[in-house]
């Protein structure tokens, strides 16, 4: 994998550049358009692809990444690609054991349950070594797609981790994971500060590697209330958002435009907008013209169509993304759904969706 730790030339020229322009704030003659878990269960051929494999050792699987990535782009005229992987490929490198349990979803063997656990993790991470794998699947990928749209890289963001390693899988209340807030906060930060600086490495490998924006989800942002947001989350969005930018200059790196996702976090817009990100991504609980208000005029919007709203028939979906459009503005905007594609979502409703945005943002953008 040492073919891979220096960023490697002679990726092929980017054709359409529609969503990085609207990441940066420049103008697009239409508005871009991609799905969170657009490779998923929900296509067919994703299922064919995954049905012999565990699922992690799918995700270590650099041919198999690139072909799930890829799959969605042969269906639908989507402006992005991000990578197929999972956000839980960062605990496995502190060396936690995570399985993905059918009906259950994804299990820690061993969640972390005392303070003194936190000295079972490794401490000094070396991403190329634990993550090389993602990092090849992001080249590979990135020649795959022969410039027709960038590709995104991701990470999970700390808190949303940190809940996972504690709670050992989902949860309603995340109590286990936030009881560590309220009775170890000095141990949280440390676990906290400990997972920024793998996910900061992890970043810029990906980077490295190809990606030409990143992601930060922080899926469990809603189990916060603002004051534990401000404490225990927002500081390290920030720290990320600014180490990465400074190891890119560092190591002679594109400096590509990052984007943050914290669902359910409408009370943190206004301190998301200057976290340090080009793009703010949205749940579908806020309303457009509320969240523009909020985050000012130097930040893209990303989002918010209710994933639900693809069950509808697919004249209501045009019919929504209209409305959607209209609310966001057409201009530093980058259609998505609120939260990701669900498995037993219509591919036919996805591609409506896409359709949707490009010829109603066209529309708007002329008239």
């Amino acid at each position: 994998s040492a073919l891979f730790t220096h960023s490697p030339k002679g990726f092929p020229k980017l054709k359409n550049d529609t969503f990085l322009r609207a990441a940066r704030g420049e103008e697009t003659e239409h508005t871009p358009v991609w799905c969170m878990r657009q490779a998923g269960r929900y296509l067919p051929e994703f299922r064919e692809t995954r049905a012999a494999q565990d699922f992690f050792a799918t995700c270590r699987s650099p041919k198999l990444c690139c072909e799930l990535t890829l799959q969605p782009l042969r269906r639908f005229p989507l402006d992005a690609a991000i990578i197929f992987s999972d956000i839980l490929v960062v605990p496995q490198a502190l060396g936690m054991e995570v399985v993905m349990v059918p009906g259950k979803g994804p299990t820690f063997t061993e969640p972390l349950k005392e303070v003194e656990d936190l000295l079972k993790l490794r401490q000094k991470v070396d991403v190329t070594a634990e993550l090389g794998y993602v990092f090849q699947a992001i080249t590979l990928t990135r020649h795959s797609l022969e410039g027709r749209v960038p590709l995104i890289g991701f990470s999970g963001a700390p808190w949303t981790l940190m809940s996972y390693m504690i709670e050992g899988g989902g949860s309603t209340t995340m109590a286990k994971a936030k009881s560590w807030l309220y009775r170890h906060p000095e141990a949280s930060h440390r676990l906290l500060r400990l997972l920024t600086d793998v996910i900061t490495d992890y970043l810029v490998g990906q980077v490295a590697a190809g990606a030409q924006a990143l992601q930060l989800f922080e899926s469990h942002a809603g189990h916060l209330g603002p004051e534990q947001f401000q404490d225990f989350a927002l500081p390290y969005i920030r720290d990320i958002a600014q180490a990465v930018k400074s190891k890119l200059k560092e190591e002679a790196l594109p400096l590509v435009p990052m984007i943050i996702f914290a669902k359910d976090a409408h009370y943190a817009l206004r301190d998301l907008a200057h976290a340090g990100y080009e793009v703010v991504g949205l749940d579908w609980t806020i309303r457009p013209q509320e969240a523009r208000a909020q985050t000012g005029k130097d930040v893209t919007l990303q989002g918010n169509l209710d994933p639900c709203a693809l069950y509808a028939p697919k004249e209501k979906i045009g019919e929504l993304v209209k409305k959607m459009l209209e609310g966001f503005g057409t201009q530093r905007y980058i259609a998505n759904l609120g939260h990701g594609l669900y498995p037993d979502m219509s591919p036919e409703h996805v591609g409506a969706f896409v359709e949707a945005v490009h010829a109603h943002s066209r529309h708007i953008n002329k008239h």
